[in-house]
C-alpha cells in the first residue's frame, strides 16, 4: 500500500490524548506521500482509534467499521488504540477488520500495511508485558481544530477500581520537556493559538523525578506565539497551591481547571480507590475559587458504581450543591471486565443509574447558567472557533461558549475582545469591545 495515490481516513473515539495520536499517527501517513480525506469519503484505507473508557465506546466502533465498508467495500481498516489493546479477539469476532494493533504498536501502522490479510486472519498485534512500556510516543494535533492537544503524559499508576486505562497504556511515564518545548514552537508555527495539555493523568508528569507540571508549565508560558494553554485535567490530591497561585500569574495558563470527583461519598471513593476524600475536594475548590474567582471548574461524576445506595447518592448531590463550580460531566457508571469494580456487591439497577445521571445533569445545567450569569457584564477574551447561521462563537479563558453576531471583519483563529451581555435559552451573548 506504499503507493503516492493511496487515501487514508481517520476516525477518533474518547478522549484527547486519542486526537492527539490519531493527528500524529495522520503526519506520518502524509510523509509517505498517501492524501488524507475525511472519513465521509471513499479511502483505500481507514483507520479507526478506539477508546476503552465507556460500553457505548466499544459499540460505535463497530458501527463505524460497517460505515466504512459501505463506502468502500474493497478498503482496508485498521482498528487501533485502546480497545484494539484490551479486547482484541472482541473487535476479530465482531467486525471485518484487517489490522488490530494496540496501544504502542499504533505508531508503527504504516509499516504493518505490508501485511496482506485474507479477511479471515487479520493481523493482530497486542502489546505485550503493557505494565513494562517506559516509552511515551510524542503526540500533537493540528489542522483539525482551532486548538492543538498536546501529549506531555501517558499511563497511570492509580489503580481506580472502574478504570481500564491502566490496562490499556500502561504505567504512567512523562515526555522530554524539550521534547514538549520544540513541539509548541512547531504548533505555534502553523498559527495555532491554543494548547490544551493533555495525558491520561496530566498532574502525574514527572521527567527523570525533578521535573514537575509546574516546572513544566513555567518552561511552557514562554513559547512564543502560544498566546493560551489550558490543563485539560487534573487529581484533585495532585493540584497544588503552587499551580493555583502561577496560574492566576500565567501569561498563557487559562484559568481553568478540570477536577475530577468522581462521586461526593467517602464510602463510594474508598471503594473506587481514589486517593482523595471530599474534605480534600472541597478545599482543592475553595483554594481555586479564593485565588481566581472568576475560573471555570468542571467536575466528572460517575453515577450508579456499585454501593452506591439512594444516600451515597444525595451526599454526592448535596457536595456538589454546595460547591462553586461551573458544570459537570456526568457519566453512567458501566462496567468493565477484568476490574475491581465488577466484581463488588451492592450493583445499581440501570434504570436508577439513568434517573440520577438525568438529575445530575440538570444540575449541572443549573450551575452551569449560574456561573455565566455571574459573568455577565465583564469582559473576556475568546478565541473564535466556528460561524454559523451568522453568528460567531468560541471560548473564554474560563471555559465559556459565547455567542457574537457575526462580523464580516472576523477571522476565525482570531482572539478578541468582547463583553458578555445576556442570556438568550441557555445561550451566552457576547458584543466585540475591541
Amino acid at each position: 500500500m506504499k503507493n503516492t495515490s493511496k487515501k487514508v481516513a481517520f476516525h477518533t473515539l474518547g478522549c484527547k490524548l486519542n486526537y492527539a495520536e490519531t493527528s500524529t499517527i495522520g503526519r506520518q501517513f502524509e510523509a509517505a506521500g498517501y492524501e488524507k480525506i475525511d472519513f465521509d469519503q471513499a479511502a483505500d484505507l481507514y483507520v479507526i482509534n478506539t477508546c476503552s473508557v465507556t460500553e457505548n465506546a466499544d459499540r460505535e466502533f463497530r458501527k463505524i467499521v460497517n460505515k466504512a465498508k459501505r463506502q468502500s467495500p474493497d478498503s482496508k481498516v485498521a482498528v487501533i488504540g485502546c480497545y484494539a489493546q484490551l479486547r482484541p479477539e472482541n473487535i476479530v469476532a465482531t467486525s471485518k477488520v484487517d489490522v488490530v494493533l494496540g496501544t504502542m504498536e499504533k505508531f508503527n501502522l504504516l509499516k504493518h500495511l505490508e501485511f496482506e490479510s485474507d479477511k479471515d486472519t487479520p493481523l493482530v498485534i497486542q502489546d505485550s508485558e503493557i505494565d513494562e512500556i517506559h516509552g511515551c510516543i510524542p503526540s500533537y494535533s493540528v489542522g483539525d481544530r482551532t486548538r492543538s492537544f498536546l501529549k506531555i503524559q501517558d499511563g497511570c499508576d492509580y489503580p481506580c477500581t472502574y478504570c481500564t486505562i491502566p490496562l490499556a497504556r500502561g504505567i504512567s511515564r512523562s515526555i522530554d520537556p524539550d521534547i514538549l518545548v520544540n513541539q509548541a514552537q512547531e504548533i505555534a508555527s502553523q498559527g495555532v493559538k491554543e494548547i490544551v495539555l493533555t495525558g491520561v493523568n496530566v498532574g502525574d508528569y514527572r521527567f527523570a523525578n525533578a521535573i514537575t507540571l509546574i516546572d513544566l508549565l513555567k518552561r511552557l508560558d514562554v513559547v512564543s506565539g502560544i498566546e493560551r494553554i489550558r490543563i485539560s485535567s487534573i487529581e484533585p490530591n495532585l493540584l497544588t497551591d503552587e499551580i493555583i497561585k502561577f496560574v492566576s500569574e500565567s501569561r498563557t495558563i487559562l484559568p481553568h481547571f478540570h477536577i475530577p470527583l468522581q462521586a461526593g461519598s467517602d464510602k463510594i471513593l474508598s471503594l473506587m480507590k481514589r486517593r482523595y476524600g471530599v474534605d480534600l475536594y472541597r478545599d482543592r475548590i475553595r483554594a481555586v475559587r479564593s485565588t481566581l474567582p472568576d475560573a471555570g471548574i468542571g467536575v466528572d461524576v460517575i453515577v450508579g458504581f456499585p454501593g452506591e445506595g439512594e444516600a451515597e447518592f444525595q451526599a454526592t448531590c448535596a457536595l456538589i450543591e454546595s460547591l462553586d463550580i461551573s458544570y459537570l460531566h456526568v457519566f453512567t457508571y458501566s462496567e468493565r471486565p477484568n476490574t475491581e469494580a465488577i466484581s463488588l456487591p451492592g450493583k445499581v439497577d440501570m434504570r436508577d443509574r439513568k434517573i440520577r445521571n438525568k438529575r445530575l445533569t440538570e444540575l449541572s445545567e443549573r450551575k452551569n447558567q449560574a456561573f455565566a450569569l455571574r459573568q455577565l457584564n465583564q469582559s473576556k477574551r475568546v478565541l473564535l472557533e466556528s460561524s454559523k447561521n451568522g453568528e460567531l462563537s468560541g471560548m473564554t479563558e474560563n471555559y465559556l461558549k459565547v455567542h457574537i453576531a457575526d462580523q464580516s471583519n472576523l477571522a476565525l483563529n482570531k482572539i478578541v475582545e468582547v463583553e458578555l451581555t445576556g442570556l438568550q435559552n441557555s445561550k451566552i451573548l457576547a458584543s466585540i469591545t475591541s
